[in-house]
């Protein structure tokens, strides 16, 4: 009996091979915009939910925390359910779960509803990495171009932050906050309609016994554990900057609307450089990629303490695509180490590790600052990131074998 993840894209869909792919991808880059754009979009409400029902910065904290520890914790178990329901029931009903929780948080009257709310959402938001990252890698694998595949899919989740977030800001100026939530959830469910749409036939169709047909000995163990520690340092040492850079802007002078605009450039750089790097590693390879990304993002780190504001302003598109960047070359090698039939369990794993790096980094390095001073802990993270060019050479080491 053939493979019914192989047949999905060579014409069993009973659409052209192309047409498969290209409806996958575009899936895909949906799922990823507005599920990243209704996790960020939580940054916009917690000021108005602080003020609505008079809690703590630790309860903002909690409601923060709540959504993303939801969609980290579960990425694991997305990946297995969907060996046993499909990866397009578990990815439309995902989205749709992150839709109906955000209709809920609009009717909420207190705060246990709201948290009630977001837990749902991060629970439904955990389907989406890990499957629809899948679904890119086996619709592109028969064309050879996973990896340009992979940098769009990051793309768009970089513009569904840009957007959606952006979007709600302008609306709450002209209608209550609670309209506005309800609209995000009814986003929600026409984007799960959209993918039930959109996905090819059958392209969630992993079969119980599947994933045990895999060859044995196909992609490397140990070139996966280090993709997962470089992408967890990578993503932590991202975090952590974030958190500190609006300080480092105001030691230098920089008001509000200063490191709003720095921000700004600093994402719209991020964004590129998903793309840009993607195809970047494509041509020359995961492994100089790395190097070139990671140790410029450490100089450029390095430069953002000591430049005076004009000049660490103008660098930080540069900075940006850097810091980003690193992430579509490490996304596009987890397939080829993971090996088929293991791609949703090794996208949840390097999905977790990542998430789990980018929570912990803020809290870890926040309490370094307190001791030793924000630029020690600057400095710290970039000395820290070039840990991950030794890891890329047994990475590369994984990808030959």
């Amino acid at each position: 009996m053939s493979d019914p993840r192989s047949a999905t894209f060579s014409g069993d869909s009973g659409l052209p091979a192309a047409s498969a792919r290209r409806r996958a991808l575009v899936a895909a880059c949906t799922a990823h915009a507005v599920h990243d754009g209704l996790t960020d979009l939580i940054y916009v409400l917690l000021p108005i939910w602080q003020s609505q029902f008079g809690i703590s910065y630790a309860l903002v904290g909690l409601l923060r925390g709540s959504y993303s520890g939801m969609m980290a914790g579960f990425q694991l178990l997305a990946s297995r359910a969907a060996r046993r329901w499909g990866r397009e029931r578990l990815l439309v009903g995902g989205t749709a779960l992150a839709g109906l929780a955000y209709l809920v948080a609009g009717q909420a009257g207190g705060v246990a509803v709201l948290l009630g709310a977001l837990l749902l959402g991060g629970l439904g938001a955990s389907t989406q990495h890990p499957l629809a990252s899948s679904l890119v890698t086996e619709a592109h694998e028969a064309g050879g171009d996973v990896k340009e595949a992979l940098s769009q899919y990051n793309f768009a989740g970089d513009i569904g932050k840009t957007l959606i977030p952006g979007a709600v800001g302008l609306l709450l100026a002209v209608a209550s906050w609670r309209a506005s939530v309800t609209l995000m959830g009814l986003l929600g469910l026409a984007a799960a309609a959209l993918l039930w749409w959109l996905i090819p036939a059958r392209a969630g169709a992993v079969g119980p016994g599947k994933a045990a047909e895999a060859t044995a000995g196909e992609g490397s163990a140990s070139g996966l554990r280090a993709l997962l520690l470089t992408g967890t340092l990578d993503s932590a040492v991202r975090m952590g900057f974030l958190t500190f850079l609006p300080f480092l802007l105001k030691g230098k002078g920089a008001g509000t609307a200063g490191i709003g605009l720095a921000l700004s450039l600093l994402f719209v750089g991020g964004a590129f450089g998903k793309l840009f790097c993607g195809y970047l590693g494509a041509r020359i390879g995961m492994m100089k990629t790395v190097w070139i990304t990671e140790s410029g993002t450490s100089l450029l780190i390095l430069a953002a303490v000591w430049l005076p504001l004009p000049a660490m302003m103008a660098m930080l598109p540069l900075l940006g695509l850097a810091l980003n960047g690193t992430s579509s070359v490490l996304y596009g090698a987890v397939p080829e180490l993971a090996g088929a039939g293991r791609r949703d369990h090794a996208f949840a794993l390097f999905y977790t590790g990542t998430i789990g790096g980018g929570a912990l980094s803020p809290v870890l390095f926040g309490r370094l600052g307190d001791v030793a001073g924000m630029t020690a802990a600057v400095v710290t993270l970039a000395v820290m990131l070039l840990l991950t060019l030794p890891l890329s050479w047994q990475v590369q080491k994984g990808l030959q074998r």
